[in-house]
C-alpha cells in the first residue's frame, strides 16, 4: 500500500477544504437568480448596541427601521420609539447604532402623598450612518467618493496613500464627483487602474 508524505497529506487537505469551501459558497451563500436569471443583491444593515443581538443581518428586501432592530433581538429594556422614525427605509450598508441617553425631559414633580423625588428616564436614541469600510468591502458594497477619507481609499486592493491623496485633492477641486466616471481625470488613474477600482465605488452625495 502507498502512502502520502506529510507535505503531500497537507497539500490534499488544502484542496479538500477549497473544494469544500466552493460547495458551501455555491449552495448556502449565493442569492437565489431572479426570474431573469441575474443574482438577487441582498440588503445589509448592522444593528449595535442597546440591542439584544448586535450583528449584520441581510434582507432581500429594503426593512424599515423597527424590523432591523426587531431581526436584532430588539431593545434590551422596554422603550417607545418615534413611530414615524421606525418606519423609516433603510438602504443597503446601513448601521443602526442604538444608544441609550438621559432624557432631555424633566421628571414628574413627586406627589404630596409620597414626597419622593422621581428619577428621569433614560431615552432610546437611534442613530443611521454607514457601516466601517472593511464591512462594506466584505460584502461588496461600494464606497461612496464623495465621502470616502484617504483611509477608506487605502484600504481597496491596489490603492496606495499618494494616489488617494489626488482623489481627495480632485473632489475638493471640483466640489466633488458627478461620476465615478470623473475618476479617469484623476492623475495616475489610468483606464486599466479604473477598470480595477470602479467596482468598489459609487458616487451619492
Amino acid at each position: 500500500m502507498k502512502y502520502f508524505s506529510v507535505s503531500q497529506q497537507w497539500v490534499l487537505f488544502a484542496v479538500a477544504l477549497i473544494l469544500i469551501g466552493s460547495l458551501a459558497l455555491k449552495f448556502y451563500y449565493f442569492p437565489a437568480p431572479t426570474p431573469s436569471g441575474e443574482p438577487v443583491k441582498e440588503i445589509v444593515v448592522e444593528v449595535s448596541g442597546e440591542v439584544l443581538q448586535p450583528g449584520i443581518y441581510l434582507y432581500q428586501n429594503p426593512p424599515k427601521l423597527r424590523d432591523a432592530i426587531e431581526r436584532a433581538g430588539g431593545l434590551k429594556e422596554k422603550a417607545q420609539v418615534d413611530s414615524t422614525f421606525s418606519s423609516t427605509i433603510l438602504e443597503t450598508g446601513t448601521l443602526l447604532t442604538v444608544a441609550r441617553e438621559p432624557s432631555q425631559i424633566p421628571p414628574p414633580l413627586p406627589s404630596s402623598k409620597e414626597g419622593q423625588r422621581t428619577m428621569k428616564q433614560d431615552e432610546i436614541k437611534i442613530k443611521i450612518g454607514r457601516m466601517a469600510t472593511n464591512k462594506l468591502l466584505v460584502f461588496s458594497l461600494p464606497l461612496n467618493l464623495n465621502h470616502v477619507s484617504v483611509e477608506d481609499l487605502c484600504s481597496i486592493p491596489g490603492f496606495g496613500e499618494s494616489l488617494a491623496q489626488e482623489v481627495i485633492a480632485y473632489r475638493e477641486r471640483r466640489k466633488g464627483f458627478r461620476s465615478v466616471e470623473e475618476l479617469r481625470n484623476v492623475r495616475g488613474i489610468g483606464e486599466k487602474k479604473y477598470e480595477t477600482f470602479k467596482q468598489f465605488l459609487a458616487v451619492k452625495r
